[in-house]
């Protein structure tokens, strides 16, 4: 274990700082506005874990090479846990309706059930639930129990 920690920021390039500061406050997350101003956004997703969404010029100071095109190219998935299947469609369902599109038809492995969307920029976000007791033992020791 670890003496410290660790934290991740995930920093992420926007057309509208605003547009998706209301999109994804529409699906329960909360912003720190101590790192947030007109061209960058903080998202909460937990204690240890941030968004950083920001305007693409913004984006760009940081960025080393040329920005892709999320609605043209995936260069990362964005999974995010919840607390069952039903959660998981509430979620998919509310970033639907609030703007995002479908990204890709839901997964269901049994121990494991998701769903993907695109935000306002197309990036790609899934809402993924697995069975605490996988979770705990592994997908392959879970499914051979189940098989038991």
């Amino acid at each position: 274990m670890p003496a410290q920690s660790r934290m991740i920021f995930v920093n992420l390039p926007v057309a509208d700082v605003a547009a998706t500061k209301q999109y994804f406050g529409t699906l329960g997350f909360e912003f720190d506005d101590k790192f947030s101003d007109e061209h960058c956004v903080c998202m909460v997703i937990n204690d240890q874990a941030f968004a950083m969404l920001m305007d693409k010029s913004r984006f760009a100071d940081f960025a080393p090479t040329q920005l892709a095109d999320p609605h043209v190219t995936t260069q990362a998935l964005f999974a995010l846990s919840a607390d069952s299947r039903e959660a998981v469609d509430a979620f998919a369902d509310k970033a639907l309706a609030n703007g995002g599109t479908h990204a890709r038809d839901a997964t269901d492995y049994g121990f494991m059930y998701g769903r993907s969307f695109h935000d306002l920029d197309g990036h790609v976000w899934e809402i993924m639930w697995m069975d605490p007791k996988a979770v705990e033992m592994g997908p392959e020791e879970f499914a051979a129990a189940q098989n038991a």
